[in-house]
Parts: C-alpha cells; structure tokens; sequence
C-alpha cells in the first residue's frame, strides 16, 4: 500500500514552484514490527465495514451515500467498503506545504520529515508571576512573541483558548492575534462554519491575494471531526466542510483514549484511530481528491485506576510513534503529538515525560509534532517558561535526528594518529575547531556550568532561568509581522479586538 501514487488535487496539496526546507529525517524507532502494519490496516477496514461510522442525518452522510457506502439510516451508520477507502488513498495528497511568511519557515509534510512546534486549547496559564489565571486573546499573541525567537519550535499552533471572548469573537481574532506576532506557520480552528471565509479572507490580505494563498497556504486548521469511538461531530463535520470548500490545509484530528473511549490494548486503539482517520481520509477526498490533508493522531491514554486523562506516559509515546509508522505504510502526511505532560509546574517530572514522547515521535517520523512545546497539567495548562524550557528540549531531539555522519574525513585517522603522535591535544586541534559549530548543539538554557561558576551566577534553576529569558524577550521582541497598511486593512474590515497599545513596547 505504501509508496501509491496520488491523483490529482487543487493547488496548494503539492505546489511544485515553492520548495520548503527539509525537516530532518526520522523513522529509524519502529515499535511496531513492519508484518504488522498491513495487519493494522486491515483491521480497521474491517472495522469500518463490519461497525461502520456513527454519521447523523446531514450532507455528509448523503456523501457517503452518493459514493456507494451501505447506510443504515435507523441506526444512523455509514459503513465504508474496502475498495472506496483504496481509492481514496490513492488520491490523497503525499505531501503538504504549509507555508510560513518567509520561506524559511516553510514545512513540507510528508515522508519522514519532522517538524515541532506548540498545540492548542489551553484554558489556564501559569503566568511568570507564578500565578495560574485564565487563558486571555493578548496570550496568543504574547506567546507567538516569544516563540518567533526560539528557534527549535518551528511552527506556531494557537496554544490557548481566548476565554475574555465570547465564542464568534474568537476565530478571526485568534488567526489575527498568532500572524501578528509571528512569521512561523500558524495553524488554529473554528468554531463556526460562516467564519472560515473570513478567516481566509484576511489570510489572502496577508498572502498578497487568493492565488498567492493557494500557493503558500500560511494559515491552516486542526478539525478535531469525531468523537471516539467512531462518531461523526455534526457541528464539527461541518466546519470541516467550509475548510475544505475554501481550499486550505487541514489536520483532521481523532484523540481517543486508550481504556477509555477505544481498547485498554495499545494494538486495539491503533486499529481504532487508523478506522477513524481512513473514514476521514475517505471524506475529505470524496469532497475534494487531494485536498491538503494531514491524518491527525492524538492517541492518549487513561489512567485505568482513576479514568483520568494521561498524556506524559510511555504508552502515549508508543501510540504516537505507531502512528507515525502506520502514516508512513499509508503513505499520507501525519499530524500528531508529544510533550504533553501530567506535570502541574516545570519541573523534573515535566522534563521527564516531555523529552520521552518527544524523543520518540521525532525518531519516528512524525511529521508535525504539535504540543511539543509549552504544556502542562494534561493540556490544560500553558506556561511561559515551559516554551522557553521546551525549545532547547526540542533541539537536543533534532540533533540526535541528524545523527552521525560517517566520511573519510570524519572517521579521523590522521586526527588520532597527530595527537597520539604528540602534536598537542583533541581540543586545540584544527578539526575541533573547525567542527565545533556544527557537529554540536549548545543549548541556549541548559546549564552546562560548574558547581562554583553556577554559584557565583546566582545558583539559578532552570525554571528561573527560563523565566528571565521569557521576561527579557516579552519586554523587548516586538515583531511587525503585520505591516501597518495591511494591519489598517485588517482591522477595517474584521472586529480585531486585540488592542494596538498592547504590540507596541510601554512608553
């Protein structure tokens, strides 16, 4: 199955004239053993024909029904046949580009790239105070603002719910807010279908028009269109519908939870999810073949003693790096997680669960790790240090991708022979020097000090330490992202609620 051609698509699932920079390669963690994955798929094409999908009354389920699929309309379930499902993923887009202001934050998705950046939907913020408030539109903005300078969070995903807005407020505010402060990728949601034209419309001011959009799609969407096991959101399909119709990428995102709403067995929820995002793949490929599409997998867990919600635990990382696998067998771009920790403060235990998922997501494959950055307290809660804390985490996960390069040069003969010769030593050797900067990451947070240099620096935590580099960046970063005509514009013709005193440095 892997490796099949895809038909056609509109503009902007492949554009062959703008080439992204390529994400570093992963795939070489493999928790699933290859003889597996076709066992996998197979599965949950049986499951959709044999339990179907959960579909209620709507436009979607008649399009199913025009495609061929057995409807029961009493129990309201739309089975998905194997042949329809192989169709579609022969459609379905290999690669998508989201595009960032400048080319060099643009993310071609697919194969075994990896990209890593920050989630969404937090509805508390441990603020640098340290103090725990609710979530606010300036926080979109202000942690766009520090994430613009770290250079290891590579996209920027709304982290956090504008609670001070009422639900038609938020959708092009929330766009407006993270574009304002950035030119990384910005991804986001609706809540209401009518508000996906809008939200495009000012996309199209910022991207120089429709078909410059169409070319280097700088907004795209998380459409979280079911609820586990196996349920069609009516409200959510049909937001899904008008991204669609409005031609821009989308992460079609299930998250069940393993014990919980799909099988305590780890290789039960993977037939779940792979059924849940088939018959998604199936849909948006009936409305559109080829549509920019991510399969998005955000399998979790339950704690089994509690019910409560896990997401810092090896059984998250392991159904996360089996969806990057099974991604790949499909051969469709994968949109899933890490980072997201059971912790309530940035600590060791944050540190922990966060370099774990990550780790194993990144050595995977996955294509756009979102949550990687910022989370605590199971997705409720962000903190402004943890992004700062997170950004070197992430770049230690994509130096270990890059790996070791094995040249003649590089294997170091004549290096050994030199220094054991008594030409000086390893450190003051030309090829150190000349190596240095490239064959090593230095953190830009981790504290690599000695005990008394530590001390004499004030015997700082890495908490405090990320919380005066936030502080610092927060006061003095003020990115004009939005040129002020454009910003007029915008703001002319949208209810932008975020005020302008509040981009602009204190008098």
């Amino acid at each position: 199955m892997a490796g099949r051609r895809r038909g056609g698509g509109r503009a902007g699932s492949r554009p062959q004239e703008t080439v992204a920079p390529a994400g570093l390669s992963g795939g070489n963690y493999r928790p699933l053993a290859e003889a597996d994955l076709p066992r996998i798929v197979a599965a949950a094409m049986e499951v959709l024909e044999r339990t179907g999908i959960e579909v209620a009354p709507s436009p979607c389920r008649e399009i199913f029904r025009t495609a061929g699929c057995r409807i029961d309309d009493d129990a309201n379930r739309v089975y998905i046949g194997q042949k329809l499902i192989e169709q579609s993923l022969r459609t379905a887009a290999r690669e998508v580009l989201l595009a960032g202001r400048s080319e060099k934050h643009d993310l071609l998705l697919g194969g075994r790239r990896v990209y890593m950046g920050t989630g969404g939907q937090a509805v508390k913020i441990l603020d640098l105070d340290g103090k725990v408030r609710e979530t606010r539109l300036s926080d979109n903005y202000d942690i766009g603002r520090l994430c613009d300078t770290l250079e290891h969070i590579h996209f920027y995903m709304r982290p956090v719910v504008p609670r001070d807005l009422a639900n038609d407020q938020i959708d092009i505010n929330q766009f407006y807010a993270c574009l304002a402060a950035t030119e990384k990728h910005v991804m986001a949601n609706a809540y209401l279908p009518e508000k996906v034209a809008g939200q495009r419309a000012m996309a199209e001011i910022l991207a120089g028009g429709a078909e410059a959009l169409d070319r280097r799609p700088i907004i795209s969407y998380s459409n979280c269109w079911t609820v586990s096991p196996l349920r069609y959101a009516t409200e959510t399909v049909e937001i899904l519908d008008q991204i669609v119709a409005h031609g821009l990428p989308v992460a079609i995102s299930s998250a069940p939870q393993a014990g919980a709403t799909s099988p305590a067995a780890l290789a039960g929820t993977l037939v779940q999810i792979t059924a849940e995002q088939l018959s998604g793949i199936v849909y948006v490929n009936l409305l559109n073949p080829g549509h920019p599409l991510l399969m998005g997998c955000v399998p979790a867990q339950a704690d089994l003693r509690s019910g409560a919600f896990v997401g810092g635990s090896a059984e998250f990382a392991l159904l996360n790096a089996a969806c990057a696998q099974i991604a790949q067998y499909l051969d469709v771009p994968i949109y899933n997680s890490s980072g997201i920790s059971d912790a309530k403060v940035p600590d060791a235990q944050a540190g922990a669960e966060k370099g774990i998922t990550g780790l194993a997501a990144a050595l995977a494959g996955s294509n756009y790790i979102h949550h990687s950055a910022g989370f605590l307290e199971s997705l409720l809660t962000v903190a402004y240090e943890q992004f700062v804390i997170d950004n070197d985490v992430n770049g230690e996960i994509m130096r270990m991708l890059k790996g070791i390069e094995v040249t003649e040069e590089s294997l170091s003969i004549a290096v050994i022979d030199d220094v054991c010769r008594g030409a000086g030593h390893f450190l003051g050797h030309p090829q150190t020097l000349a190596l240095m900067n490239s064959e090593y990451l230095y953190p830009s947070l981790l504290d690599r000090d000695n005990r008394d240099d530590w001390e004499m620096k004030g015997a700082r935590d890495i908490r405090e330490a990320a919380r005066e580099r936030a502080r610092k960046v927060l006061a003095e970063h003020w990115p004009q992202a939005i040129p002020a005509d454009l910003d007029a514009e915008i703001r002319r013709r949208f209810d932008i609620l975020l005020p302008q005193r509040a981009m602009r440095p204190a008098a």
